[in-house]
């Protein structure tokens, strides 16, 4: 729309919203994910659960955290430490969200599945980040988001 002359559109008195929670596989280009109705401690570490028992590897599981508060829970360091023998945490300095590989896929989701398009229902927002999520972990798509390793 040019300046000016934008469009007025109805918006729904009640917010909805649908979390996700994801990790992306370097080696493979999988996206390991999880919904969950808040992102908090409990969800963080349920998905760290997720993620150690979706992923198989000999080698340590590199997760890189940014300063999420719930990141920094007792109860989420308590979850880091548990599975310290499997994995290595890596911290991003303050405000550096965007070093995160995961932030780079979270642009391309949003911009496949939801920019510049207008839903009735969040359920319709759910379904278009759903197809986006089952092309991405099917190896053989053409719309996989795939970073450049030289």
């Amino acid at each position: 729309m040019k300046r000016g002359q934008q469009k007025r559109i109805a918006t729904p008195g009640q917010q909805k919203w649908h979390h996700l929670i994801g990790a992306y596989n370097w080696r493979t280009g999988e996206v390991i994910y999880m919904t969950c109705e808040k992102k908090n401690s409990q969800a963080f570490c349920e998905f760290l659960e997720h993620l150690m028992n979706t992923v198989t590897s000999d080698k340590p599981i590199v997760y890189v955290l940014d300063n999420a508060s719930y990141h920094h829970s007792r109860l989420s360091e308590a979850m880091i430490a548990y599975y310290e023998d499997r994995s290595l945490a890596f911290w991003l300095p303050p405000y550096c969200s965007d070093l995160n590989p995961i932030e780079r896929f979270w642009k391309h989701l949003k911009a496949k599945a939801c920019a510049n398009r207008l839903f009735e229902a969040i359920e319709e927002v759910v379904e278009s980040v759903d197809k986006v999520l089952v092309s991405q972990n099917d190896f053989y798509s053409s719309e996989r988001f795939v970073f450049q390793k030289t």
